[in-house]
């Protein structure tokens, strides 16, 4: 077995920058560790999960807030680096574990399935945006599990304000014993160039970018679209329409109210022209009263993703029934994130340098109402949606972050390197 450890690690090398090297060389038993966007939060959780691998018959957990994480945030990565080094002796594809030749076995679980870590013993842990993942999942399931083998682990995660647990947890691993804090800019990764930065500087809002990018554990409180400005963002718009204009529709499914924003999109300026709101109603009526409203207009149609399996009055999902309309519709398989369309929609609203990139007709006195008024929740960042002013406010955060993004998409494995990381 000494052989293979010693062929292991010629074989699953993977470079780190120095400061992720400072996080995998503190011996401490657990790691708390904050950084911005892009700053190698899963190409470090790989390199922990192989090392601790190492040992045969070790059981290393990987833990995020859902299974769809889970797929789309390391499985498919670190898969492909087991198989190319020839670890990976068996691998199943449904419940997303590895098992390797040493016997050891890599888990990846989705934290809004607890029952499926009770009973278990782990080696090794590591929880991954533990800031949307609850406490209680931490010291209800997995710190036991990991108690009788004396188990180690690494919390990492994009912080997620003071009101957040793992800011309670990051702060008392400053001072407990065999704990450790880090917190690093996503320009401290060296894996983004100061120049792609400042230009997401540029687009984001001041607050999002502090969190998203500096890592800064900022306070989310009151008013959840902040940047929201009368003067600059309610504006009168154009009402004429051309033959076979595309139409840009936000939608989000329910009974009672059914919603949808209707805006121009030219480049990343979007202008919300019109609203639909219907009670007690139904896609397939949503899918007429725009065909009624624009019979010479192009439609397309960002809708909430989950619609592509809700039913809502009939045996077709919404998805189905918009597209049989003639609709194009804008959307991937999971919703991003609450907090990156939240996010989108305030950078829109105005950009740290002062752009405005979202403007809303006054006709639309739903949607204005809705995007001046819904708060969080008192002391956490999750939106209160007991006032019923949600509905319009994530049915325009679909179609913001389709349009202005946050954020990137992750670097294919095959492209990943030395010369991506710029502190080694």
């Amino acid at each position: 077995m000494n052989t293979w450890i010693a062929l292991v690690q010629r074989q699953f090398v993977m470079p780190l920058s120095l400061v992720q090297k400072e996080v995998s060389l503190d011996d401490a038993r657990f790691k708390v560790v904050v950084a911005g966007r892009r700053w190698g939060k899963s190409w470090l959780s790989m390199h922990e999960m192989a090392k601790a691998a190492r040992h045969p018959n070790s059981k290393v957990f990987y833990v995020a807030p859902t299974f769809a994480m889970c797929r789309q945030i390391l499985w498919d990565d670190i898969k492909e680096k087991f198989i190319r080094c020839r670890w990976a002796k068996k691998i199943n594809e449904s419940n997303l574990t590895i098992t390797l030749v040493n016997g050891s076995q890599i888990y990846l679980r989705s934290a809004d399935n607890p029952d499926n870590l009770r009973g278990v013993s782990m080696d090794y842990l590591v929880m991954d945006e533990c800031a949307m993942i609850s406490q209680k999942m931490w010291t209800e399931v997995c710190r036991p599990a990991l108690s009788d083998r004396q188990g180690s682990g690494m919390f990492i995660t994009t912080p997620q304000g003071k009101s957040s647990w793992v800011y309670d947890l990051w702060q008392g691993a400053h001072t407990q014993e065999n704990w450790s804090a880090f917190q690093y800019s996503t320009l401290d990764g060296g894996n983004v160039p100061e120049e792609e930065i400042e230009a997401a500087r540029n687009e984001l809002d001041e607050r999002s970018f502090k969190q998203e990018y500096e890592a800064s554990f900022e306070t989310f409180a009151g008013t959840i679209y902040y940047n929201f400005d009368t003067k600059t963002n309610v504006q009168h718009a154009d009402k004429e329409f051309k033959k076979n204009e595309i139409l840009h529709v936000a939608m989000d499914f329910n009974v009672s109210p059914l919603v949808a924003a209707i805006a121009r999109v030219k480049g990343n300026e979007i202008t919300v022209i019109d609203e639909i709101q219907m009670h007690g109603s139904n896609t397939f009526e949503m899918a007429q009263e725009l065909v009624n409203r624009y019979p010479d207009n192009r439609i397309w149609v960002y809708p909430d993703a989950s619609g592509q399996a809700r039913k809502t009055s009939s045996n077709t999902s919404d998805h189905h029934i918009l597209r049989n309309s003639g609709f194009t519709l804008k959307v991937k398989n999971i919703n991003p994130p609450v907090k990156d369309r939240i996010a989108a929609v305030n950078a829109s609203l105005k950009s740290v340098d002062g752009t405005v990139k979202l403007t809303i007709d006054p006709k639309c006195k739903h949607l204005l109402k809705c995007i001046s008024s819904q708060t969080y929740k008192l002391g956490t960042q999750v939106p209160d949606k007991s006032s019923g002013t949600d509905h319009f406010n994530d049915a325009l955060g679909y179609l913001v972050h389709w349009i202005n993004p946050i954020g990137r998409p992750p670097i294919p494995l095959e492209q990943r390197g030395p010369q991506l990381w710029g502190h080694q």
